[in-house]
Parts: C-alpha cells; structure tokens; sequence
C-alpha cells in the first residue's frame, strides 16, 4: 500500500514529530522567549566581606613568629640590639668575640661530651681531655690568662660531676625542643632534662660570677619555655626548673605551675607581636630607629654592636676579657 501524500511525506511528519517531543520539555534555559540574566561586571566580584565569609575555612592560615627564647630575650632586652642581630642585611659588624662567652661554651662543650661517654668512663679523671678537646680561646688577654680561666673552669667541673651519678642517663643533652601556640613557632636547646619520678626537669649551666636564686630560675623566661615545650614533646608532666651555677656549686630551683608557665607563653606571645609589629613598621616605610629603639643601660658595654649605635657607643667600653678578669678577681 502507497503511503499518502508524495513520496517522502511520510517521514517528513515523523521528524517534525520527534522535534516537537523534544522541544516541549525542554528546560527553561533553551526557551528562546526567557531572557538570561546575566551578572554585570561590577556585580560579578563579591564584596570584602563577602569574599571573608565565603572563604571562612580555607583562609591562609596566620603566619607564625619562629623564634628561640634567645630571639625573644633579645627584644625584651634592647629593640635595636635584636634589629642588628634578626632584621638588618647585612648585620653590623660585630665587636671581638668575648672571654667571658669563650669560657662558658667550653664548659657546656665539655659537659656535653662527659655524658657522651659510657657510665664507666664517666669520671673526674676524664674531665682535662673533654675540657681540652672543646675549649675555645678567643677574646682572652693573653696565654696566662686563659691558662688561669681553664684552670679555674677544670676545677668548677671536677667539682660538679663529683655530685652526679655517672650511671644515670639524663633524658637529653643539648636537647632541642619546639611547640607552637596561636602566635609561636618556639624551639630552644635545651642544657640537660633528667627525669624524676614521672616528671621531667630542665637544667640550665651557668657559669657567670653572680650567685642565682630561686627567683632567678622563677623569672627565667627561657627555662619556662623549655618546660613548656619539653612538655608537649616528651607528653610528661614538666614543671621543675633549675639554674645550676658551676662556680659556686650552687643550685636555685623553682616549680611552675600550669598558670605560671601560661603567663610565661603569653608574655612570649606579647613579645613576639611587638617585635613583628616594629618589623612590618619598617616593611611600611618607618625609620628603622624609631620603630627599634635603643635600651641605654649598663648592658651596652658589653653589647656586641656598641660601635654600631649612637646610644650604645655613650656607654663605658670593655676590654673582651673583661668579665673573666673580674671573675678571677673575686675567686677565692
């Protein structure tokens, strides 16, 4: 049978059939009578406060402030002092290195090395090699002097290990430790932890002429630290600090408490927003000397910069063994 109408009629109307099907539920976004809205440019980007509630958990987090108890301490002391040392590049040069710093590494060099020795080993009778093996010799007057200062820095050693168990093994030595806070990247090397009991004790070599007390080691913004951290990274209780002064065989301890140590970190964390603050002022265009003040004081004299600063330069200059002489003066 013919199918009606002219040829190919039949499957024109089959087409048209099919177009329509498609057409009548087609979505909105092909009626060709709906207009589209479209989003101007100035309404295309959101607000500043659109962008801050939009981006809500994926913001850049907050750029921590890296530091030792060292860094911090330096700020605290004198703000231009820490610029020379952590801002300007290149760094004024320094003075001449001092006898007094020479000594005191040598002594914590040389303690370090006695705990590195087998129980056994560990005796007075090793102390002249370890001491030898780690001195530093710079800044003293002359050979007769340094002479004088090992001599004196053998004795303070042979002394103080007298006092130890060579068998115990502290839980670190020259230890480093980190944590973070809100504000705080810290890390610091740590002296000597030992364990007592379940707790964790930090102990800190000095070796200054000045006797220490207990409010020396309580106000000690470093040996805070290190108890903080030194808590996060052994997950054991530490709150004991101790100032062990070699030359008069003396030690000053203090207990933190919780409360206590949080003050020490807040403080820190002050510390550390003032000195990114004064760094970002002259980031900004701010004179270097005003955003970094000097702290005249008697400390000048033995600041490693005095020739870079005007207020420092005013301050009485000292000889680089100084200290050690002074030292060996009051030695009984």
């Amino acid at each position: 049978m013919n199918p009606i109408g002219p040829p190919g009629a039949h499957h024109l109307r089959i087409c048209r059939a099919y177009v329509a099907r498609r057409t009548s539920v087609a979505p909105w976004w092909q009626d060709r009578h709906v207009p589209i809205e479209r989003p101007s440019r100035a309404s295309a980007a959101p607000s500043s406060a659109e962008q801050d509630g939009q981006l809500g958990l994926f913001a850049a987090p907050r750029r921590l402030f890296s530091c030792t108890p060292s860094r911090l301490g330096t700020y605290e002391d004198c703000p231009r002092r820490y610029r020379f040392v952590y801002v300007d590049r290149p760094s004024p040069r320094k003075g001449p290195p001092w006898a007094h710093n020479s000594l005191g590494s040598s002594v914590h060099n040389a303690l370090k090395s006695w705990y590195a020795l087998s129980g056994p080993e560990r005796t007075p009778a090793a102390l002249p090699r370890l001491l030898r093996a780690t001195w530093v010799s710079e800044g003293y007057r002359d050979e007769a002097q340094e002479q004088q200062a090992f001599n004196r820095a053998l004795g303070w050693l042979e002394t103080y290990v007298d006092g130890l168990d060579p068998a115990a093994d502290p839980v670190g030595v020259e230890r480093v430790v980190a944590a973070r806070t809100e504000l705080l990247a810290l890390s610091g090397r740590v002296d000597r932890i030992d364990q007592a009991g379940d707790e964790l004790v930090i102990i800190d070599y000095k070796t200054g002429r000045s006797e220490l007390t207990s409010d020396d080691a309580r106000g000690s913004r470093a040996l805070a630290l290190y108890a903080y951290a030194a808590e996060r990274v052994f997950r054991r209780r530490c709150r004991r600090v101790e100032l062990h002064h070699l030359p008069t065989g003396t030690v000053a301890t203090h207990e933190h408490t919780e409360e206590s140590l949080a003050r020490h970190v807040r403080r820190a964390e002050q510390t550390a927003q003032d000195a990114m603050d004064a760094e970002q002022a002259v980031a900004a265009g701010a004179d270097p000397d005003e955003a970094f003040p000097a702290t005249p004081g008697p400390i000048c004299s033995w600041c490693d910069f005095r020739r870079s600063c005007p207020a420092g330069a005013a301050a009485p200059e000292r000889e680089p063994w100084a200290a050690v002489e002074r030292q060996s003066l009051a030695a009984p």
